[in-house]
């Protein structure tokens, strides 16, 4: 009888076994794989070269960099994680990481500080009914290369697939549109006198909408059906005109103020940027979608304007006479502006001051006015003139070196019969901020690019309180353009590797710090929960604020950070983060909501004092009128913003 008890379940784990099947991590999909900086390789590091650990080359595995994610669904039926994990040899510096195999909140397996150099170390973890497995590279004083070599899972049944986080309906605050009318958008804006005008005028309601104007000064248009102002700037001065929109709901009225002959960008500039999308892979037909979606999706009646193409659209070779075009991809650069200004929107372009563009196409040198006329021409409204080849021109160069190819371009695009946002790119080198007004830039990058990780995000947005007294009406401190959405870098995209909460934290606090918003994502495919992000008019009114204040930290403690802006009206927006730096299970989005921090708000660190009105921006509810100071329960890695009326 014994022996046969044992035959059986001999019998039965033979039938286990031949059912068990194994995976390649490098085979899955790993688009949902959050990686610090760089791209994910498969069979090489994300330097590019073979994977090496330890003087030892491997073929198959991923290459990745600290700090990395990936989280993987099991459902209970796996039976083995393997591996092999190492710094790159290609890893720069002598900076470390460890890597991490977690289940179901659990640390499964944790390596040693690993250093470039070092062997590379077995991973055989057994992994039996765990639901949900998370690969981690946490840094350690840097951030190297990490590879993970030959990593697979055993496992019976269901094929394991990666567990990209669903936002659901739940994380949208942004109360629905409202039936009545309400105007939108900024409350002023800049011309130069002569010079052609355009402006959508933004508004939202129940249709259809009757939107009317008064005093409009002579020389503009309006178009009721299109709702865009047009035609040629008036003399220098101030100009008010008065908005009334009505529907079968209600009214609304708003004053816009013209200001021509005091510079352009009164409020940071809100629009679309190819380059966290598509990169070099824009063309044509997806920049006149995204002008379409833009309109479609309502963005333009909340205030959106910009349609911005950065780099990739040079053709390889100019004309005999010098003149640029533009490449294949792009047809007719004149009939894309004229598309793009026929919905009221402004068209952007993209150079450099060197001989070439960061991706390697034809740019301005030696060519600066010739191209501003090719642009006029064109009908362009921006330029991003970023730094990249004039390093070839000035390896070293001083700070007089660093602001002459800027200054050179601010002379051309003087001569141009159009009004052309200046946008200078040169990642904050030799404290732009300084000078960046005084050479007639309109907004300055003040660091490198953004990618979609807390660790980018939180890095670059919370070091912008320095920097703030050199922020104001038609010149900006640019942190970077929005990576909310599908983005991708061209040609594949993936949804931001942001949670819901980070996602709520860098519209606020872009929003606070008066930065330009610049959507990064193809907002063709935007869901309910990004369009929700960009289209609550209460945050978006703290961002166009006239005043013009870049928000200020109040206080910065282990675990949040409180900032505060004075807005035209004489209130206050205040913004309450959430930074608690991530246990190692707390790091990975398990897809669950959040838990809560409670930080309280002294009315003393405002400067204020007594009962104040306080209302909730994102959710559009007032809060009552609160003595002393507020409390508020904030998401981990989120925000609660509030405006305090005094």
């Amino acid at each position: 009888m014994i022996k046969k008890h044992y035959l059986l379940l001999f019998v039965s784990l033979l039938l286990v076994s031949c059912h068990t099947q194994k995976i390649g991590i490098d085979e899955m999909d790993l688009s949902s794989m959050e990686i610090g900086r760089g791209a994910i390789q498969v069979g090489k590091s994300t330097s590019g070269n073979p994977l090496t650990v330890g003087g030892k080359v491997f073929q198959k595995g991923i290459g990745t960099r600290a700090i990395s994610k990936y989280l993987i669904r099991l459902d209970g039926k796996a039976v083995n994680f393997s591996a092999k994990v190492g710094i790159d040899d290609s890893s720069r510096g002598r900076g470390g990481a460890k890597f991490y195999i977690l289940g179901d909140k659990k640390i499964l397996w944790e390596s040693m500080v690993m250093h470039k150099g070092d062997t590379a170390v077995d991973i055989n973890v057994p992994i039996k009914k765990i639901m949900k497995l998370a690969m981690y590279v946490a840094e350690d004083g840097g951030t190297p290369y990490a590879d993970w070599i030959e990593p697979s899972i055993t496992y019976h049944g269901d094929v394991p697939v990666p567990l990209a986080f669903k936002i659901d309906s739940s994380y949208i605050l942004t109360p629905p549109v409202a039936n009545a009318p309400r105007i939108n958008g900024p409350r002023v804006t800049g011309a130069t006198p002569g010079r052609p005008f355009l402006f959508r005028v933004p508004v939202t309601g129940k249709p259809p909408i009757d939107v009317s104007l008064t005093n409009l000064p002579a020389g503009l248009n309006w178009d009721p059906e299109s709702k865009v102002i047009s035609g040629t700037a008036p003399a220098k001065g101030e100009y008010v005109v008065k908005i009334t929109a009505k529907n079968e709901v209600g009214s609304a009225e708003k004053d816009l103020k013209i200001i021509t002959g005091k510079g352009l960008a009164l409020t940071p500039p809100l629009g679309w940027n190819s380059w966290n999308c598509w990169g070099l892979s824009v063309d044509q037909e997806k920049v006149k979608a995204s002008a379409d979606a833009m309109v479609s999706s309502g963005l333009a009646d909340h205030g959106w304007t910009n349609i911005n193409i950065d780099d990739g659209w040079e053709a390889p070779e100019r004309k005999p006479d010098g003149e640029l075009l533009a490449n294949n991809k792009f047809p007719d650069m004149k009939a894309l502006g004229d598309y793009i200004h026929n919905y009221g929107l402004k068209l952007g372009i993209y150079s450099s001051p060197g001989p070439k563009t960061c991706g390697g196409f034809l740019a301005s040198y030696q060519h600066e006015l010739q191209d501003v006329k090719t642009w006029e021409k064109w009908g362009v409204d921006y330029l991003k003139y970023d730094w990249c080849s004039y390093r070839t021109i000035e390896p070293k160069p001083d700070l007089n070196a660093r602001k002459k190819p800027y200054i050179l371009m601010r002379k051309m695009l003087d001569k141009s019969k159009r009004d052309v946002v200046y946008s200078l790119c040169q990642y904050g080198a030799g404290d732009v901020w300084r000078w960046g007004a005084d050479i007639g830039g309109n907004l300055w990058r003040t660091t490198g690019d953004i990618t979609d990780t807390w660790r980018s995000l939180s890095t670059i947005g919370f070091a912008q309180d320095t920097i703030s007294p050199f922020a104001g009406p038609g010149h900006w401190n640019d942190p970077d353009m929005l990576i909310v959405g599908k983005v991708g870098w061209g040609p594949q995209l993936h949804a931001s590797r942001l949670t819901p909460d980070e996602q709520f934290t860098h519209i606020s606090l872009w929003s606070l710090l008066a930065a330009p918003m610049l959507i990064g994502c193809d907002m063709s495919q935007m869901d309910a929960f990004t369009l929700s992000l960009l289209t609550n008019d209460e945050v978006l009114e703290v961002n166009q604020d006239p005043l013009g204040k870049q928000a200020v930290p109040v206080k910065k403690d282990t675990g949040f950070q409180i900032w505060s802006r004075p807005l035209e009206d004489g209130s206050l927006a205040v913004g309450i983060f959430s930074t608690a730096s991530a246990s190692t299970v707390e790091a990975i989005n398990w897809g669950e909501k959040s838990t809560t921090n409670k930080i309280r708000v002294d009315w003393s660190l405002l400067g204020i004092s007594g009962t104040h009105k306080v209302r909730d921006l994102w959710r559009q509810k007032d809060l009552g009128d609160l003595a002393d100071g507020f409390e508020a329960e904030v998401p981990y890695h989120g925000v609660v913003l509030i405006k305090i009326f005094k």
